[in-house]
């Protein structure tokens, strides 16, 4: 494995070596290393505590601690190994996993997440294929966290001013940013594909081609690093923020989810018939019944429930139904073979490894426990009632109420997650807003 790493440092001349891990919160953490020194002394450590800590810097309460702080033995993925593009020296990304001293997994890491669900697939012949759909927006520079985002000025020198959803000239005005971010992201082999407008102002969506569930965890984790990095080399900011800007749409992460044999490559979705199979609706049932009990691995902050409201293109529960994008779980017009669930729940401030991993979980445990879905809806589906906890301290009682998500996730996981995001809310809950300093400072 390193005799491979090393020789590709070597062909494309590599100066230096970006050591990563994704925590649990999809950031980036790690090491920047000289390649000769990475040659040398190939063998990483980190101590656990990198994985687990909260969005503000800080980490779980104590009690769930190791206050030992052991360190973790890192070991790369190689398959992981690209450029970075936007280096002015040459340098390389790698991805690395986590193990114990003994060499067992370290259960806190977000892709060993992944991997316990992928194993339970592999184990009964299957895998899943996904397609993960990207929306982000992009803000004029704004250094000042208390000043509103505004959009940023394009190439006719003038700023957005309402939704252009689908204008071939909005996304045009971006021409050179995005040309960068294709470019990078050809240089990363990120398989992104179609790029459209949507409907926000200065909102953007970017496709990945459907493939390998561990691989597009890594492209979407790599491709919003790439996405922010081209942006400011354009004096602007792009955020995958869920909610950023008050009157506009959430920004989501669709989920494109099937089955194939692991053998044939056919799609479990579909009978012989090209009819949908009984695994396609125990699937479907699995998301149903268990969404509304993992909502914080899809809406990790506190900023996460603003986007999921009434007719802002967001769920608000968890009916499913044939190419009706008002409902939770939608089933696009496709070909036997293309037969999918579109989980439209998760939003793009999600960790891509957590997100992909608990909403493979559920429809696994729908196809375990042989549930039937409810009848598709057919009609608006933001009339019905209101599926999903409203708020995070709700999202995390239930979490920790879902047995079956903690056998197949890892209780450990589990417990430190729920840490993190109630340490989160507990930094939020400190902080007073310009809202109650406008309207409650001199009025009660």
């Amino acid at each position: 494995m390193y005799t491979q790493i090393f020789d590709w440092m070597r062909e494309h001349r590599i100066t230096e070596v970006e050591c990563i891990v994704p925590d649990i919160t999809g950031v980036a953490r790690g090491k920047i290393i000289p390649r000769d020194k990475f040659e040398s002394e190939p063998e990483m450590r980190l101590p656990e505590v990198v994985l687990i800590q909260t969005v503000t810097g800080d980490y779980p309460d104590d009690s769930i601690l190791d206050l030992t702080d052991p360190d973790m033995e890192l070991k790369p993925d190689v398959n992981s190994l690209r450029f970075v593009p936007w280096a002015v020296d040459p340098t390389a990304q790698l991805i690395f996993d986590c193990f114990t001293p003994d060499g067992a997994t370290v259960e806190t890491a977000p892709r060993t997440v992944l991997r316990k669900v992928l194993a339970l697939y592999e184990e009964l012949g299957w895998e899943p294929i996904v397609a993960p759909e990207m929306e982000f927006y992009l803000i004029s520079p704004n250094p000042d966290p208390d000043v509103p985002l505004q959009p940023p000025i394009g190439r006719t020198g003038r700023a957005e001013f309402g939704p252009r959803s689908y204008a071939i000239d909005a996304v045009n005005e971006f021409d050179p940013l995005f040309e960068d971010i294709y470019d990078y992201s050809h240089a990363q082999n990120l398989e992104v594909d179609t790029l459209i407008h949507e409907i926000g102002t200065a909102q953007m969506e970017i496709n990945f081609l459907h493939g390998n569930a561990m691989d597009l965890a890594d492209q979407v984790f790599l491709f919003k690093r790439t996405v922010r990095e081209a942006a400011f080399r354009h004096n602007m900011y792009a955020t995958f923020m869920a909610k950023p800007i008050e009157g506009q749409p959430g920004s989501a992460m669709h989920i494109h989810q099937s089955i194939v044999d692991k053998e044939t490559r056919k799609n479990l979705f579909s009978n012989e018939d090209g009819s949908a199979s009984e695994l396609f609706f125990h699937f479907i049932a699995g998301l149903q019944k268990y969404l509304p009990q993992t909502m914080p691995f899809f809406a990790p902050y506190v900023n996460s429930y603003r986007r999921l409201s009434r007719y802002t293109a967001a769920p608000t529960n968890v009916e499913w139904g044939y190419d009706n994008r008002t409902v939770g779980l939608r089933v696009p017009r496709s070909s036997a073979a293309g037969r999918r669930v579109e989980n439209r729940l998760a939003g793009v401030d999600a960790n891509p490894y957590i997100a992909l991993a608990c909403s493979l979980a559920c429809g696994y445990l729908g196809i375990k426990e042989k549930l039937q879905p409810t009848a598709p809806l057919a009609t608006n589906a933001y009339e019905l009632p209101y599926q999903f906890p409203t708020t995070s301290e709700q999202a995390i009682d239930l979490l920790k109420n879902c047995e079956e998500i903690h056998e197949i996730l890892g209780k450990r996981f589990v417990e430190m997650y729920i840490g993190v995001k109630e340490k989160e809310i507990a930094e939020y809950f400190r902080v007073i807003s310009p809202w109650e300093r406008k309207f409650l400072l001199l009025h009660v």
